[in-house]
């Protein structure tokens, strides 16, 4: 098994995150800290870290993902599938 990583659009966001594997997850590097996205058989787990500190967030879709992500992705942010 191969790691493969592939830069990504804020437009493709809304579609990986809907067809997201368990194997998969989603990188999204700010300024201000990186947010780590993967998904469970049941829900979608968002790990955000910012300056050594951790916080984990559960939803239960990826509209709810999104919504929640609306004001923690940067005009600079870069955003990986992997």
């Amino acid at each position: 098994m191969t790691y493969q990583e592939k830069e990504i659009s804020k437009n493709q966001l809304e579609k990986i995150l809907q067809t997201l594997d368990l194997d998969e997850g989603i990188r999204i590097e700010n300024k201000s800290g990186m947010i780590f996205l993967n998904r469970s058989a049941r829900r979608y787990c968002i790990n955000m870290s910012t300056q050594g500190e951790e916080e984990f967030v559960y939803l239960n879709s990826a509209k709810d993902v999104l919504d929640f992500l609306n004001g923690k992705i940067e005009q600079t942010s870069r955003i990986f599938s992997y």
